[in-house]
């Protein structure tokens, strides 16, 4: 016979809304089986009666202590728990010490990856500062002792004590630019940045950081010629400063080349505009030539007279004449110049010059004077005025020379033949001949009867 009964005939939730449920502490409350009412059952973890409280009704299970199994696997402590239990496994193994889960267990014995992992990492943290900071350290000290390497070879010691040729002259105010500054300008002296060359380097165009634009010189060559042209020119540039002459903003001597730095002119050579580009649309007014003939003798004049040793340039052409953007003159390249005290004739070991240009007398003699510039000077009055080229001019057959095509026109009075088709309606026919005689003078082929570029400059001022 089975016995089934409940109490009332309100299930759990009526009951517990009602509050007229009879279940003790620790119990439960389930629905019974038939049709109506419910029935009170202990949690789980507690026994007795669970129509009562107190101690008459559940209780909790001390389940360590029971008789009928072991309820945590061998080498666990039970701990008994309100309500359950808990199963510690000892120190030094692992798993949830439950007789019917997977026990406690002693670890495998593996590699500590992770440990080494860690240490490695903590160690190359510590590590690779200090290896950072001696690589730098030494890279400043290689890079100190390249410097004065360079510094040395660049011929710095000798700057100096460089001896200057009057008291109160010096190069102080020439400023000294680093490598790194230089390099930046110019975009690592990129070729697209090259605005010309010649005998004695190129010259690149840079763009500071204040946005001035500089002209850099560097030599192409290494050598000990390519650094005495450096301090020459650097030296004598330094004591010049004149409208009409190039001006030296600084050097550089951090580089295996000697670096030179000017102000940037930003036109072209008074060669290219009378021979290179026929076509050009802008061409060089008589007035323009007029005025740059005077801007450039009265250069060559300063630099003859007017400090207390005098400076022979020794490669005065067109193409060392730059013209800016309203085509006023600047004499430039300094590389060969020479300081010569008053009153001597310095004889030159090396005849330095341009074909064309070059003095007879100085080729012949290699006796250096101010008039070997002076004759230089009168072959660029002839291309001003005839618009040929010193040498092979191939417009004309057989011609050889520019001064003695020249020479011989103006010996025969034919002196229209020589002169720039583009300029003889402009000007004036006395100024023309007046340059032509004072070309001729200049061309003479004794030094001692050509006139002294202070002449020359006053004669010209007189024109126009």
């Amino acid at each position: 016979m089975k016995l089934e009964w409940a109490i009332g005939k309100k299930i759990c939730n009526q009951a517990k809304k009602s509050n007229s449920s009879i279940c003790g502490e620790n119990s439960s409350c389930i629905d019974s089986m038939g049709s109506s009412g419910y029935l009170c059952r202990c949690a789980v973890g507690y026994e007795g009666n669970p129509y009562l409280n107190g101690l008459g009704g559940c209780q909790d299970i001390d389940e360590c202590n029971l008789l009928w199994g072991r309820v945590c696997a061998p080498g666990a402590t039970c701990e008994n728990r309100v309500p359950g239990y808990f199963c510690r496994c000892p120190a030094g193994t692992w798993g949830n010490g439950s007789a019917s889960g997977i026990g406690c267990h002693k670890p495998h014995k593996h590699f500590p990856m992770v440990e080494i992992i860690i240490a490695a990492v903590v160690s190359a943290g510590l590590l690779i500062p200090c290896l950072y900071l001696l690589y730098s350290a030494r890279k400043k000290r290689q890079l100190r002792n390249l410097n004065a390497k360079y510094f040395r070879q660049n011929g710095g010691l000798l700057l100096r004590q460089y001896p200057s040729p009057s008291k109160g002259t010096s190069i102080k105010h020439i400023k000294i630019f680093s490598a790194r500054d230089l390099i930046k300008a110019t975009g690592n002296f990129d070729s697209s940045r090259i605005r010309g060359s010649g005998g004695q380097g190129s010259f690149y165009m840079g763009t500071q950081e204040d946005g001035l634009i500089i002209a850099v010189k560097k030599s192409e060559e290494v050598g000990q010629e390519q650094v005495d042209q450096f301090i020459n020119e650097l030296v004598i540039l330094g004591q010049i400063d004149h409208k009409n002459i190039v001006k030296l903003l600084g050097c550089c001597l951090e580089t295996q080349v000697p670096l030179l730095i000017y102000e940037f002119i930003s036109g072209c050579t008074l060669y290219q505009k009378l021979h290179d580009d026929p076509n050009l649309t802008i061409q060089l007014s008589w007035k323009d030539r007029l005025r740059v003939a005077r801007e450039i003798a009265e250069a060559l004049s300063h630099l003859h007279g007017c400090i207390s040793m005098p400076i022979f340039h020794r490669d005065v052409k067109s193409s060392n004449i730059l013209l800016d953007e309203n085509f006023t003159a600047k004499l430039a390249d300094f590389g060969v110049c020479r300081l010569v005290p008053i009153d001597k004739i310095r004889v030159s070991p090396t005849v330095k010059g341009t074909i064309g240009y070059l003095d007879p007398e100085y080729f012949k003699t290699e006796k250096l004077t101010e008039k070997s510039d002076v004759y230089s000077f009168g072959v660029v009055l002839l291309e001003l005025l005839s618009g040929r080229k010193p040498v092979q001019d191939e417009q004309t057959p057989g011609y050889g020379s520019l001064v003695m095509h020249f020479l011989s026109y103006v010996e025969r009075g034919n002196l229209h033949e020589v002169l720039d088709k583009g300029i003889v309606k402009e000007a004036k026919m006395a100024d023309l001949l007046a340059i032509a005689e004072i070309a001729r003078s200049c061309l003479r082929l004794k030094g001692e009867e050509r006139p002294t570029m202070k002449e020359v400059a006053q004669k010209l001022a007189c024109l126009g």
